[in-house]
């Protein structure tokens, strides 16, 4: 494993203090591990405020990564790849596999329906 992405799951487990993410997020950190954090998973998380500290503080020891226009194609072949809808899943598989990361996800079944049908080998841990 090179690194690791989450997914929205994760971002709303560390939103709501789950001590399971936060303790794989700590584990990460402690091997010198930044995750990455898709811009579009943080769309699908962020709802701004003061109710979002956790989040903000979470979000402050990950790498943000934006989309550009070949990744956003990468995502688009992916997606009829593995006949996939949710674009935020995609985007997140599409990374791991570039950057082979592991990804860490509430939602196994979407993620592991996108990585099944590209034949990827990546570590999915759940939340």
């Amino acid at each position: 494993m090179n690194g690791v992405t989450y997914d929205t799951g994760a971002l709303i487990a560390a939103h709501c203090n789950d001590r399971r993410m936060w303790s794989l997020h700590a584990g990460f950190l402690a091997e010198e591990v930044s995750p990455t954090v898709p811009t579009p998973v943080l769309a699908e998380a962020w709802r701004g405020g003061g109710r979002q500290a956790n989040l903000a503080r979470f979000l402050a020891l990950c790498s943000l990564e934006p989309m550009n226009e070949q990744q956003a194609k990468s995502v688009g072949v992916l997606a009829g790849k593995s006949d996939h809808q949710d674009i935020v899943d995609v985007t997140v598989v599409e990374g791991a596999i570039r950057r082979h990361d592991a990804i860490v996800t509430k939602n196994h079944t979407h993620i592991s329906k996108i990585v099944d049908a590209v034949r990827a080998k990546i570590n999915i841990e759940r939340t």
